[in-house]
């Protein structure tokens, strides 16, 4: 599988542009992709969402960065040496619309499959089949990444949030939460814990 983290303008791939994307093939954890671009002519800005990923404005629309499509054409390359192309991750449907989308925008005719891994609903079914109780908030459960990563032993992701940072990090917990093992030598030092 692929477990991907994207970062961008804001949350809705309509009106808002990828700036970065993370990428690990779980089953070759050395194989990593890492890309940034600048957004796409017309897209918009939410400071909120800017301000979790680290970029100004002015990197958003640098030109000096390649373009969106320059990154989709590199990412696809990567994608396409990848054995298994089921997309995972924390929030995947998040990731995949921001990348069909933007595999569209670019005019190219791939796009990732509708059915992904969730990481999220994993954590909640070990908490369930475990006896812990999930948390809860409005009445719906409130797995945040930095619960989840406490959840398996694993340190928050540092901010601002990189997109590689965040899919090496949903790597490992991935690994953890089916194989109970480490994955990635960097977290190597961080004990499993609650498998």
């Amino acid at each position: 599988m692929i477990v991907a983290d994207i970062e961008a303008t804001g949350l809705d791939p309509r009106k808002h542009s990828i700036l970065s994307i993370g990428a690990v093939e779980f089953e070759h954890p050395e194989n990593q992709f890492y890309g940034e671009c600048r957004m796409w002519d017309g897209a918009s800005i939410m400071s909120d969402a800017i301000k979790v990923n680290g970029f100004t404005e002015e990197e958003c629309s640098d030109p000096k960065k390649q373009s969106l499509k320059e990154l989709m054409d590199k990412f696809l390359l990567w994608v396409d040496a990848c054995e298994d192309k089921t997309l995972a991750g924390k929030n995947p449907s998040f990731d995949r619309d921001f990348l069909n989308d933007s595999f569209a925008r670019s005019h190219i005719g791939w796009h990732f499959a509708y059915r992904t891994l969730d990481l999220t609903s994993m954590v909640y079914m070990d908490m369930v089949k475990r006896g812990i109780s999930v948390p809860t908030k409005n009445n719906r459960a409130e797995i945040s990444l930095g619960s989840l990563l406490i959840y398996l032993g694993l340190p928050e992701e540092p901010k601002p949030h990189n997109a590689l940072n965040g899919a090496l990090y949903e790597a490992e917990a991935f690994s953890r939460i089916l194989y109970s093992k480490n994955l990635l030598p960097e977290f190597a030092k961080f004990p499993i814990i609650h498998i």
